[in-house]
């Protein structure tokens, strides 16, 4: 039932299309991570500087390896205590991973957010997808993220390609980032 109200936005990552979908805490918007045209558009749409890098978010991790160095295994361990879920790991990027996703390396620090949700309609849509998906909160810059389905269509209307429909998860705030080599917290 979940795939066949997933046909839309399923179709629209695989034609280069922006979607929005819910997460655990706001709606998200996303794309193909190795389209940079769909990328852009998403950078567009929030008025985001692409310096600034975008998370990707997966259903299994193995769906985001290719784009990261792996740590040490004390350090993967710690990061895979906290997936599935809400928790977003900087990692080291690797050399598959494009700069549009990375950001620029003075701002960065050739690196790359990512999580493996436990959000049933986000994971839902990277299993159904095969891999990784962009994951950027549906806002402009310096805005509060779209809670609902109804703010994502006021904020950008026709400009976003499919809408997966779900509830948002139960978390108030956006998810904790933590640098997967320190532990660091760099978002509570």
């Amino acid at each position: 039932m979940l795939k066949l109200q997933l046909r839309d936005a399923l179709a629209a990552l695989r034609s280069g299309g922006v979607v929005a979908y819910p997460t655990e805490a706001v709606w998200g918007l996303g794309c193909e991570p190795t389209n940079s045209s769909a990328v852009n558009r998403i950078l567009a749409l929030k008025r985001r500087d692409w310096r600034k890098g975008v998370i990707l978010i997966a259903a299994e991790f193995a769906q985001l390896e290719p784009y990261v160095q792996l740590p040490s295994n004390s350090a993967m361990r710690r990061a895979q205590a906290t997936w599935p879920g809400p928790v977003t790991w900087v990692f080291p990027a690797s050399n598959y991973c494009p700069p549009w996703i990375s950001g620029s390396p003075e701002l960065t620090a050739d690196t790359v957010a990512i999580r493996v949700t436990a959000h049933p309609v986000a994971a839902a849509l990277c299993r159904a997808y095969g891999g990784a998906i962009v994951s950027t909160s549906a806002n402009r810059q310096g805005q509060p993220p779209a809670r609902s389905a109804t703010q994502v269509r006021m904020m950008f209307g026709e400009r976003i390609d499919a809408l997966a429909p779900g509830a948002l998860g139960n978390l108030e705030k956006p998810t904790t980032i933590r640098h997967v080599v320190s532990g660091m917290i760099l978002r509570r």
